[in-house]
């Protein structure tokens, strides 16, 4: 809910946001009297006109008897179909009347919307040819999105890759769709994403030390890429042109806007991905495929073993100002290299909620964090916006008091909403914070650093530029300043750092931990976008 003017306005980039992911929200918006609507009134905004980009659906309410259909409608808008946000425009002199409610059931909202059918089913003449493509494969991939995990497909996705033997990639807004601990899981691809997956769906390319270098193909990639739920966007594919370029493509969604807009298909199909699944399933429950694709599984292995996770403490980070600053004479206690599987933090039976920030936090974060099931990690993807982890980590606490909520969040973005530390502390909302404290805004200095202007500084360094030693600012005082408890911690060991951190999760109103990652260049290096498609990524180079 907003306020007329700038609380709506407020709510603009979250809208937004939950528009580009595709999750349901209705805003209830505050407006003028009707009389003054048009005439520039005191924090009168055309809050509809502004989001009409970015919403599903919006409502001006004019009638006060028009309210309860308008919200059951807004509601059912919202979460049918490819979900999205709905406004609800609400002006003054109608919140300060009176009626007696009068609220339709789903099939009298169902029919006052003639034009809206988000029960979509797949075409059988369709399905049929995706197990014929199957069929004639060699080095099919499943590539998957949020599709997954908004239909509740998850169950029907693992049934079908096994079934297939096929090996599964997702999108980091489908992580928790297929359980990254099956030995079939590539994890995630794209931009950010894992070598092995990357490799699975564009083939492995020699490494070049100069873009302007010609690509060399070792290895062929997907010769079938089946892409259930998901937009082809930009981060996961590179150059479109080039992401899986020699792959029959099948497309699978929900929303036939999505098709062939990014990336041509060979094979659109228009319906419910968890429908679509389940008549997948009983076609092969009645004709099991022959095929197992044993060469193709033995490559995906030999990939994972090459473009496992891990990183050096290499020279760079050694004589970085923050390592002598703060690790002087105590460098044996910097964090070893890990090994991605065996050290990975696995969240499963429903046991944790995990966010994360945007930057090299979610960055460090995916690939020591093994998910199992779908929602229990959380993003805000296309926008990526700051600030709203800590907030976002609070409303999952709420929503679910009974799971455990963790915020692993860079310190730029713990520090622009750090005010939900009062809301925390006086809610009582026992959910927690990690920071990952580097005192730079990290991911535009990998850009910095990496793509523009020989690492020149806009404004990215966090700390005391007069006192570089110091760490600026305390977040443990900060914090307990709101009567949250809050502690710095330092690890030097992948087995004390997950007993470490399950130790602090355990005890107070909010635990917050000062991490001792305080280097100027940071670990990973993505590629930049549109240059290609994105051949060596994180977790090979």
């Amino acid at each position: 809910m907003g306020t007329s003017g700038p609380g709506a306005t407020n709510l603009v980039t979250a809208i937004a946001d939950a528009y580009m992911d595709s999750c349901p929200l209705v805003a209830i918006t505050g407006q003028v009297n009707q009389s003054m609507i048009g005439r520039g009134a005191f924090q009168e905004t055309d809050i509809i006109g502004v989001t009409l980009p970015v919403v599903k659906h919006s409502y001006l309410i004019t009638d006060i008897n028009d309210i309860p259909r308008i919200v059951a409608e807004a509601f059912y808008i919202a979460e049918s179909g490819r979900p999205g946000p709905v406004v609800v425009d609400f002006p003054k002199n109608l919140q300060q009347a009176r009626t007696q409610p009068v609220w339709p059931t789903l099939e009298e909202i169902k029919k006052g919307l003639p034009g809206y059918n988000p029960n979509i089913k797949a075409d059988d003449l369709a399905l049929n040819e995706i197990i014929g493509l199957i069929e004639k494969a060699e080095r099919p991939v499943l590539y998957c999105g949020g599709g997954i995990i908004t239909s509740g497909a998850a169950a029907e996705l693992k049934k079908f890759a096994e079934a297939t033997q096929i090996p599964v990639t997702t999108t980091i807004m489908g992580l928790g769709g297929f359980p990254e601990t099956n030995p079939l899981s590539l994890r995630w691809l794209g931009m950010h994403g894992c070598a092995a997956a990357n490799w699975a769906v564009n083939g492995e390319f020699k490494q070049r030390n100069d873009p302007a270098e010609p690509l060399v193909r070792l290895k062929d990639g997907a010769d079938l890429l089946l892409a259930f739920g998901v937009r082809f966007d930009d981060r996961v594919t590179g150059k479109f042109d080039e992401f899986a370029k020699h792959a029959t493509i099948v497309h699978i969604d929900l929303d036939a806007s999505e098709h062939n807009k990014n990336k041509r298909a060979q094979l659109t199909v228009h319906g419910d991905i968890k429908n679509a699944l389940t008549r997948l399933n009983a076609m092969l429950a009645k004709r099991p495929l022959a095929k197992k694709f044993p060469a193709w599984h033995q490559q995906m292995a030999e990939w994972k073993k090459k473009g496992r996770f891990h990183y050096e403490v290499t020279p760079e980070i050694a004589n970085s100002d923050h390592m002598k600053d703060h690790l002087k004479g105590q460098e044996d206690q910097v964090h070893p290299a890990p090994d991605g599987d065996r050290d990975a933090l696995r969240i499963d039976e429903g046991r944790r909620h995990h966010h994360h920030g945007r930057g090299p936090a979610s960055d460090w974060v995916r690939p020591m964090v093994q998910i199992r099931r779908a929602t229990h990690l959380h993003h805000f993807r296309r926008s990526r916006f700051h600030g709203i982890r800590v907030s976002g980590a609070l409303g999952a606490k709420v929503a679910r008091p009974d799971k455990q909520v963790v915020d692993i969040d860079g310190d730029g973005s713990f520090l622009m909403n750090i005010q939900e530390l009062a809301t925390a502390h006086v809610e009582k909302i026992a959910a927690k914070a990690i920071i990952l404290n580097n005192q730079h805004l990290g991911m535009v200095v990998q850009w910095e650093d990496n793509f523009f202007f020989g690492g020149n500084r806009g404004h990215t360094y966090l700390g005391d530029p007069d006192n570089r030693a110091q760490v600026y600012p305390d977040y443990v005082r900060v914090c307990n300043s709101f009567n949250v408890p809050a502690r710095t911690g330092h690890v030097s060991q992948g087995s004390q750092s997950r007993v470490a951190t399950d130790a602090r999760l355990e005890d107070g109103l909010r635990a917050e931990r000062d991490d001792a990652l305080r280097r100027t260049r940071a670990a990973f290096h993505p590629r930049g976008p549109h240059r290609g498609g994105y051949e060596v990524l994180i977790g090979h180079e």
